[in-house]
């Protein structure tokens, strides 16, 4: 059976995120045969602008994501909420990996989107916002898919949520949602 690459891209750029404790709890119950591959830092990649996208000077941060989510099998969005919406970190990767138009490197990328806030909803409208981006930019969006944390400040202030069972048990219904469109996607 051969490997299935999970490319993770993580909206939050702050130290000690909670997104970020979600996406290495992903990582770490991540079943046999999948990797998980968290893409470092979406904060050093320039906010799109056609005037640099030009096919051999495109920036180096953004050529490697285009290149980590051609690699990949599938893609993971992990979110937080910023004003009721998608970090500009993630939304800006979203624009990059969209061009060039109707050939990106999420077209036809089976994705889901997952995350975790402070607010009692856990972000739902922040990942119903990068569900709706990445679906015109092309990719597969699983709409089943959900995975919303809520009250993470509070909730994860002692307890990192590879330690929360509910979590945990959440992830693993992530994985199965992925490996199933994977397998169709593959059909």
């Amino acid at each position: 059976m051969s490997t299935n690459t999970v490319l993770t891209l993580v909206g939050s750029l702050r130290a000690g995120s909670t997104n970020q404790q979600l996406a290495e709890a992903i990582q770490l119950n991540a079943p046999e045969q999948v990797d998980v591959v968290i893409h470092e830092s979406l904060g050093n990649i320039p906010f799109y602008n056609e005037d640099i996208d030009i096919e051999g000077q495109v920036p180096a941060a953004a050529a490697a994501l285009r290149a980590a989510a051609n690699n990949a099998d599938t893609l993971l969005l992990v979110t937080p909420e910023h004003n009721g919406t998608v970090p500009a970190s993630l939304k800006n990767a979203i624009d990059w990996l969209s061009r060039p138009y109707g050939a990106g490197a999420l077209a036809g990328k089976p994705t889901a989107v997952v995350g975790t806030a402070f607010g009692q909803y856990g972000g739902v409208w922040a990942q119903d916002e990068a569900r709706k981006a990445v679906s015109i930019a092309g990719a597969q969006v699983l709409e089943d898919v959900k995975l919303a944390v809520p009250g993470s400040m509070v909730r994860f202030a002692e307890v990192h949520p590879k330690d929360d069972a509910e979590v945990v048990e959440q992830i693993k219904s992530v994985f199965a949602a992925l490996a199933e469109a994977r397998t169709v996607a593959a059909a």
